[in-house]
């Protein structure tokens, strides 16, 4: 197929698995792994091959990035502890004792072989999580645990992964080597993403300063910097990674003291588009892989699929083992950490420990042994890596909502009401305010526009109190706001087709009627 016809096919078919996702209640990425599946065996449609080099640099770094952007910074500092457990820990675990049981059970794995195999599939996908969760009533806590880890166990497996590839042409591999080149490239990584995060800054800095319509030059400059962070700590022979996910997290503490909302309201459009649009490839894109992985596999096809099952439930059982016991064993034995933080609740572990979702990072890595490795070694990496995405990807990712349901975990009524105070504490705020100002008024003209004001924050605040307490008692004050926001959709309906019917008439320009129709877009996004 025509490349430019593959793209348009592809973007269809990302248009079509949303829709069928969101009608099915599944999460996207499996539907457009399932849809990528079931395209590879069209004769016509696109079966594009996955360079790990383009991936890790155009692909890589703004799902990374955007990812590291709504990470909540508190959250991340106050599960420190568990994240690098298991960004580190855990994946170090994970390889070892898949390198194990391989190097024991799989012919013609040798020991760099067996650990080049573990390196890549050890590191769950920060992708896959933040698409699984995106959907899901998940507790801050959990998301902020397997996000956390996904952001940063990259580095941990990308380190493992290229010591054992020489070690493959080598034949040698040295553990110590290994450890300094972690806290090396880790160290070095978050330190040249500070730097191009500081910089991006004070480029965003000036152009506030000295351009009056500043929106759309200040998020070229936030799409340009996953790719600087990223290109500079690779340059160095760090983690482009960390460099990545360190600008991200700084940068978006930051924008909110510099830009203004017009700003905020653009970017977030672009990069809703923009990450979703990305995320459906990546998932499409492993599905449409399949024709190349089994490839050459006919002769050998049973051993090599019993193979990929017995190391998928080998990282899943691992996973588990592993966070309930790092969950429950130091409480045990150490009484300051007892006291400190209890005895987390089974019911997180159990969520946590089934959260290890595998991705695109695992399948590029894959693809990427190349180096002093035989064909048929190489497709059965590739197999048995396809197999524990599969399992990991669809099983896992179907389960977890369902799984979350039965253990009574979900939080998502108590975020709605955590959300709801918070607004009207900050619109308690601004009548407070307004009313500092009273004294200060100097015409009738001053007190009829505070006048309004007022009544505006007062009556937000009491429809907000009444989202409040209708969480407790079902009745009137949810018939009120039902009511209320009927009618505020209907009014605003009833403009839009006025200016609809102005602009149809000539009656006015264009750049009129979008400037007007974007204020009646704001209206309506506070309704939803």
């Amino acid at each position: 197929m025509n490349p430019a016809l593959g793209l348009i096919f592809m973007l269809c078919a990302v248009v079509i698995l949303g829709v069928l996702a969101r009608r099915l209640h599944v999460p996207y990425p499996i539907a457009c792994v399932a849809g990528g599946i079931a395209m590879s065996f069209l004769h016509d449609a696109p079966h594009p091959v996955l360079e790990p080099d383009l991936f890790f640099l155009f692909v890589l770094p703004p799902l990374l990035f955007g990812a590291a952007w709504t990470t909540d910074w508190y959250e991340f500092k106050r599960n420190a502890r568990p994240i690098a457990l298991a960004a580190v820990g855990l994946v170090i675990f994970t390889t070892a004792i898949v390198a194990v049981v391989v190097h024991a059970a799989v012919p013609g794995f040798g020991w760099a072989l067996a650990f080049t195999l573990g390196a890549i599939v050890s590191p769950p996908d920060a992708v896959a999580a933040e698409a699984i969760f995106e959907r899901l009533p998940v507790p801050r806590r959990i998301v902020a645990i397997v996000s956390g880890e996904c952001l940063v166990n990259d580095a941990t497996a990308l380190v493992l992964y290229r010591f054992a590839v020489a070690a493959v042409a080598t034949g040698a591999f040295v553990p110590g080597e290994v450890t300094l080149a972690f806290f090396g490239v880790a160290i070095g990584g978050i330190v040249a993403g500070l730097v191009v995060a500081f910089a991006a800054e004070l480029v965003i800095r000036l152009i506030v300063q000295r351009v009056h319509d500043e929106a759309t030059l200040v998020n070229i400059v936030l799409l340009i910097v996953p790719f600087a962070s990223y290109l500079i700590a690779e340059e160095v022979r760090c983690s482009g990674v960390l460099s990545a996910v360190a600008a991200g997290i700084l940068l978006s503490r930051r924008m909110s003291a510099i830009v203004d909302s017009g700003t905020r309201i653009v970017g977030a459009a672009t990069w809703q588009m923009l990450l979703f649009l990305l995320n459906a490839f990546v998932f499409l894109l492993i599905g449409l892989q399949l024709p190349q992985i089994v490839v050459g596999l006919e002769t050998s096809m049973g051993r090599w699929l019993l193979d990929g099952v017995v190391v998928s439930i080998l990282v899943v059982l691992v996973r588990l083992a592993w966070v309930f016991t790092v969950a429950y064993l130091p409480p045990l034995l150490i009484k300051r950490v007892r006291e400190r933080d209890g005895m987390p609740p089974w019911r997180e572990t159990l969520v946590i420990g089934w959260a290890g979702m595998r991705g695109i990072i695992s399948l590029a890595a894959a693809l990427g042994v190349t180096y002093e490795v035989s064909a048929p070694v190489r497709s059965e990496i590739i197999f048995i890596t396809f197999c524990v995405i599969m399992v990991t990807l669809v099983g896992q990712g179907l389960t977890l909502g369902p799984l979350i349901s039965w253990l009574g975990v979900a939080e998502a009524s108590a975020s709605r009401k955590v959300e709801t105070e918070v607004r009207v504490r900050a619109l308690e705020e601004g009548v407070a305010r307004l009313r500092a100002l009273e004294p200060t008024f100097s015409s009738s003209h001053e007190w009829e526009i505070a006048g309004r004001l007022l009544g505006e924050y007062e009556h937000r605040i009491g429809h907000l109190r009444g989202v409040l307490d209708s969480d407790s008692e079902e009745g009137d004050d949810q018939a009120e706001i039902s009511t209320d926001r009927v009618l505020q959709k209907e009014a605003l309906a009833a403009e839009r087709r006025a200016i609809t019917r102005m602009r149809a008439a000539g009656q006015i320009p264009d750049d009129i009627f979008r400037a007007i129709e974007y204020d009646l877009d704001l209206a309506a996004i506070k309704l939803a």
